[in-house]
């Protein structure tokens, strides 16, 4: 197939630095050209994934009016060019609007909640079978589906090739909390749940040093915790910090207090074989299976109880869990057997 694959114009793909859903468009176009299919790609200007097309953006920001206007006359012209068989984008989508009537079939795959008068125009908008839409993980394709289409939970992956399996801890091996350390990732409940354990606690990732809640949270809520009762702060770490981190970890604990619409810290927790313990929000009951892969819970007393079970939990099958659901290879190959579905219904249409 000539599959033409859109990202957003902020950043470019791969990603110089930190940059999550232009790394999976990364490795998607690169394995389904490896599979033998045409790939173009819409994206930031400097861009340097191998492509069979490239098609660079001329609005540089996603959120402007003048940039979008430019943005969605630019994809129409991609296409005019490139002659895809499939429109997939992880961009914005008011792009698609010129192409909604046409017979080219289209996906458009979310990361966040769905905003539902936005989907609802193009469902209204689309020609039939024209559009389908896939979310980060059920629970964002769930959402979606309120508002009308056909909808397809599809998760992001890990890279689960280059994280490496940790088959066994020492007794006192630490908690580790992995995210932006930030009020709604729980780096708070982490702190108290490693000290009520007796446990020590990393904390890895970024932090806010402006003036807004975020910065205060950092700075009145974990700041001062710092060096106390084993908890140590090793700010952002690479990949190969990332693998070392987990898989000397007791468990990851990142009690996520919003709704988290897929997590790929999650995914790579499980597949270096530190168990995740973390809450029943958004989509991490998808990802964790309580009492096999780790622990979801309502209260600390539970996170508490949590990360004594953890060492009762085969950390072999926490990775043989990631890497079949969450791989490359198993995420791609969903992707791949949708476009082949839109292709052929559009086309019967």
């Amino acid at each position: 197939m000539r599959l033409l694959l859109t990202a957003d114009p902020e950043i470019e793909v791969p990603p110089r630095l930190y940059g999550g859903i232009e790394r999976i468009v990364d490795v998607l176009v690169r394995r389904l050209r490896a599979a033998g299919h045409m790939v173009g790609l819409v994206a930031r200007a400097g861009s340097e994934c191998p492509n069979d097309g490239f098609f660079p953006w001329p609005g540089p920001s996603s959120l402007s009016r003048r940039d979008t206007v430019l943005n969605t006359i630019a994809l129409s012209r991609a296409v005019r060019s490139f002659k895809p068989d499939v429109v997939h984008s992880f961009s914005r989508i008011a792009y698609l609007l010129p192409l909604l009537r046409g017979r080219i079939p289209l996906v458009m795959s979310f990361q966040r909640e769905p905003t539902p008068r936005t989907v609802g125009l193009a469902v209204r908008l689309a020609a039939p079978g024209c559009v389908t839409f896939t979310g980060c993980s059920e629970y964002i394709a769930r959402r979606g589906r309120a508002a009308g289409g056909e909808w397809h939970g599809i998760p992001n992956f890990a890279d689960t090739e280059g994280l490496t399996l940790g088959a066994a801890v020492p007794d006192d091996a630490p908690l580790v909390f992995l995210s932006r350390v930030e009020e709604i990732k729980g780096a708070h409940w982490a702190i108290e749940i490693a000290r009520r354990s007796g446990r020590r606690l990393i904390i890895a990732g970024n932090h806010s040093d402006r003036d807004d809640p975020e910065g205060r949270f950092w700075r009145e809520e974990i700041a001062p915790e710092i060096g106390k009762a084993g908890v140590e702060y090793v700010g952002p770490v690479d990949d190969k910090q990332k693998n070392t981190l987990l898989g000397a970890a007791r468990a990851m604990v990142v009690p996520i207090q919003w709704d988290e619409p897929f997590g790929i810290v999650f995914a790579e927790s499980l597949a270096c074989g530190a168990p995740v313990v973390s809450c029943p929000r958004g989509a991490l009951p998808e990802i964790v299976r309580p009492g096999i892969d780790g622990f979801l819970i309502k209260s600390i007393e539970e996170g508490c109880d949590a990360v004594d079970r953890v060492d009762t939990l085969d950390r072999a099958e926490c990775r043989r869990h990631a890497v079949e659901h969450f791989s490359a290879d198993a995420v791609v190959t969903q992707y791949a057997d949708l476009y082949a579905k839109v292709r052929a219904g559009l086309a019967g249409a």
